[in-house]
């Protein structure tokens, strides 16, 4: 890889994680593999935590400084290519990957400057349908079918662990010089494309029964966020937009 060209590692997200000795295991192994980066979505014990200090053996001051998040979107809202580990599978069209696969997809952001990460839920109840519809896909571990309970911090060395035995430079490098890198769309660009389409089609009555328009735009994010749309390609789709809206007459604000 060109020394200047900037590869990012992912940034560690956890949801509404519950106890303060699992955040310092987690970012003590982080640090044992290179990663820097810890965000935190609602802690039940609050933030800082006496306990994840003591855990973390001293990683915290390795690393940037943790950032907490009032929820998911607004956790991943500047990353465009992230994964929700969850042993659970859901009944949505996402992507179910193995980790190595994964972890490939995310070399290759990577090192195309994209910002990416990993999503990881809370102890006792996983992640949430909604928090998984804003991810790219999802990740399975191959643990035994009849005990799938894995320690929080366990799951984030696992990934962690992958993620730096899974550095395959010259295959990135050769991807990068072939021009296959672009800028992918942020959760933040993806969510002013939906809220504006949202805004269009609740004026073109197209949410029937309207109380339905929750489960109706859900697919919709689903659907845009597989698409892994570049920068360029989601102002595009939202040009469209503005164009059928000034059609009927409508100027989208």
């Amino acid at each position: 890889m060109s020394t200047a060209q900037k590869k990012h590692d992912p940034v560690i997200v956890l949801s509404r994680p519950q106890m303060g000795e699992n955040i310092g295991a987690a970012a003590r192994v982080m640090r044992n593999f290179g990663l820097t980066e810890l965000r935190l979505i609602e802690p039940r014990d609050g933030w800082p935590n006496n306990k994840s200090t003591a855990m973390a053996a001293g990683a915290f001051a390795a690393m940037e400084p943790v950032r907490v998040f009032k929820d998911a979107a607004t956790a991943l809202g500047d990353l465009q290519l992230v994964f929700a580990v969850t042993a659970r599978l859901r009944d949505m069209e996402k992507p179910v990957l193995s980790l190595g696969q994964a972890i490939q997809q995310l070399h290759v952001a990577g090192a195309e400057n994209c910002k990416i990460g990993l999503l990881f839920g809370a102890e006792a109840s996983g992640l949430s349908n909604a928090e998984i519809a804003r991810c790219d896909g999802i990740i399975t571990y191959p643990v035994a079918a009849d005990f799938r309970s894995l320690n929080l911090a366990q799951a984030v060395a696992i990934a962690a662990y992958a993620w730096r035995e899974g550095d395959e430079k010259d295959a990135l490098e050769e991807r990068l010089q072939a021009g296959e890198a672009r800028s992918l769309a942020s959760g933040q660009d993806i969510d002013g494309m939906l809220e504006h389409l949202r805004v269009e089609l609740v004026d073109a009555g197209f949410f029937y029964p309207p109380e339905k328009q929750a489960v109706m735009m859900q697919n919709l994010q689903n659907m845009f966020v597989r698409a892994r749309l570049s920068t360029q390609e989601a102002r595009t789709f939202r040009g469209v937009i503005k164009s059928l809206s000034k059609g009927r007459g409508k100027m989208y604000r």
